[in-house]
């Protein structure tokens, strides 16, 4: 019996190891051995569909689609605004654009400041704060505070001085100041007190992945969270004469359409993809999200680091430089439909091993801040980010089980053609308020993606219930609103309308054309990247 009770002691014990053994495999697959790094991707003006593995057949994107076959790709996307600052403040603060109060790009005219663009219209757009609020935590120094060293790289756009990113928890900054667009263009010498100029005709995009690249071998045997945040591919859109004509030659070989663009409510919007300047700048723009991926590699660091790819608001169809078109979603940048909001929304987790998974849940840019706190395992705010849901269940392969609106509010006119407006989304009912007249619009985007059929008519109920929701909670959270116009011209009004159609139309299509004629040359040095020694 002794014998018997010596042999089963040493059988548990084995057992024992063999569980502990397990267990232990099991961590290892499943969390990383110390907190993660943390890389956060940002594109500027970048559409849904401007990706090769979101659907384009023209722009090349292999190094950003890596992430998302290497993560979870989730197909319903959407930034928090329509425009930049709104959205990017969004991303750091856990909050819609209403509650925090950035609702049209900083430095956009609101008030009877709108007459001197020259525009004719029945509102003044409503007030908006100028500065990222300092009372809000923002995520960056959330991951300060439990010891990440922070690093910003970029667009920052979020405020003036005082309100840049060493201002609001980042250790180091390299580019990020109150300007939206690359100040000087994107080729050295560029515009830039937060960021020396080296040598003439540097890219500026890829010297903002080599300022990260090289942040990360500097602090790979430390804890650290970098946020990359792209000037590309807002405009003006420049590149290479060796890119363009690799684009160009492309858009004959797919077959050049005779025209390029339709009218919408006020400006031409773009139907296809084939501006070869564009496409050179998005793939540039690839070349170094390719670079930053290659130094976490050869860091050893591939396996410890979230990495975070999007994009602040649609693609530029209209307005600015009428860069890309977002079909089948309609519109762009500065509208209110899916074209103007929808996204790129990829999270590469290395050790939860959820490569090339596909979610449909409605997620928005305010869900980055708590979902990355959840991975990193470190507490919640649920008082900041309380716009927010962390997406972990779903990025280790499970579902969430909630409904819940999403709220958009831009009580402003945009630059590229959109209406001042509010916008609910929840499930798949997606009702549009606006402001110009209460007027209304219901889209089932389960079936109707491109939101070509509007259909209240048919759906009062549900209308009415989203649209009581949506006003309850824009007084909640003390939404501006725009105001009545009492100069209001709407004999110029038409007067512009008119110029747009019968001369910015054509002059568009003329200015595309041109960018695909093979002795295309915009300048002697092609914006600076061909540099000539003296």
């Amino acid at each position: 019996m002794a014998k018997m009770r010596e042999h089963k002691t040493i059988f548990l014990l084995l057992v024992l190891v063999l569980l502990i053994g397990c267990h232990d495999k099991q961590n290892q697959d499943s969390a990383p051995r110390k907190k993660p790094n943390i890389v956060f991707i940002l594109a500027d003006d970048l559409g849904l569909h401007d990706l090769s593995i979101t659907g384009s057949t023209y722009y090349e994107t292999p190094n950003i689609d890596r992430i998302g076959v290497e993560g979870t790709i989730f197909t319903q996307g959407y930034a928090s605004s329509r425009v930049c600052s709104p959205s990017r403040a969004s991303i750091m603060t856990g909050k819609f654009t209403a509650r925090h109060g950035i609702t049209d790009w900083i430095g956009a005219a609101s008030g009877t400041d709108w007459h001197k663009h020259d525009r004719h219209d029945k509102l003044l757009p409503a007030p908006y704060v100028h500065n990222l609020p300092k009372s809000n935590i923002s995520m960056a120094e959330t991951f300060r505070a439990k010891g990440y060293k922070t690093f910003f790289s970029g667009k920052w756009h979020l405020g003036s001085e005082g309100s840049y990113p060493e201002n609001h928890g980042f250790d180091i900054n390299k580019g990020g100041w109150d300007k939206g667009s690359p100040m000087g263009g994107y080729f050295s010498p560029w515009n830039n007190p937060k960021l020396e100029n080296r040598k003439d005709g540097e890219n500026l995009t890829m010297r903002l992945a080599e300022e990260t690249a090289s942040f990360i071998e500097q602090h790979k045997d430390s804890t650290f969270f970098a946020f990359l945040s792209f000037y590309a591919v807002h405009g003006p859109i420049q590149t290479t004469q060796e890119k363009w004509k690799k684009y160009r030659d492309k858009a004959e070989r797919q077959g050049i359409a005779k025209e390029g663009y339709k009218m919408e409510r006020v400006l031409p919007i773009r139907q296809v993809q084939d501006n070869p300047v564009y496409a050179g700048l998005v793939e540039s723009m690839d070349d170094a999200v390719g670079l930053v991926l290659d130094a976490l590699k050869k860091s050893g660091l591939e396996e410890n680091t979230i990495v975070v790819f999007t994009s602040d608001n649609g693609g530029v169809a209209s307005g600015d430089a009428f860069s890309t078109s977002n079909l089948p979603l309609r519109g762009g940048k500065g509208y209110q439909w899916e074209g103007g909001i929808r996204e790129p929304y990829f999270i590469k987790v290395p050790w939860m091993k959820n490569s090339n998974i596909e979610s449909d849940f409605p997620v928005t840019g305010t869900d980055f801040y708590p979902t990355l706190l959840d991975l990193a395992e470190v507490k919640a705010l649920p008082e900041q980010h309380v716009d927010g849901v962390s997406l972990r269940p779903i990025l280790e392969g499970g579902q969430m089980n909630v409904v819940r609106p999403l709220y958009w509010h831009y009580p402003h006119y945009g630059n590229q053609g959109g209406n001042p407006s509010s916008i609910i989304r929840e499930g798949d009912w997606k009702l549009i308020h606006y402001w110009e007249d209460g007027s209304e619009e219901l889209y089932d985007l389960s079936a109707d993606m491109g939101e070509e059929s509007n259909v209240i008519e048919t759906n009062r109920l549900i209308a009415g219930q989203l649209s009581e929701k949506l006003m309850k909670w824009l007084n909640e959270v003390g939404a501006k609103f725009p105001s009545t116009d009492e100069t209001y011209d709407a004999k110029a009004s038409a007067r512009r309308h008119q110029h747009i159609v019968e001369e910015k139309w054509p002059a568009l299509e003329a200015q595309r054309k041109e960018f695909l004629s093979p002795d295309f040359k915009p300048n002697e040095n092609w914006w600076g990247s061909k540099v000539t020694e003296d």
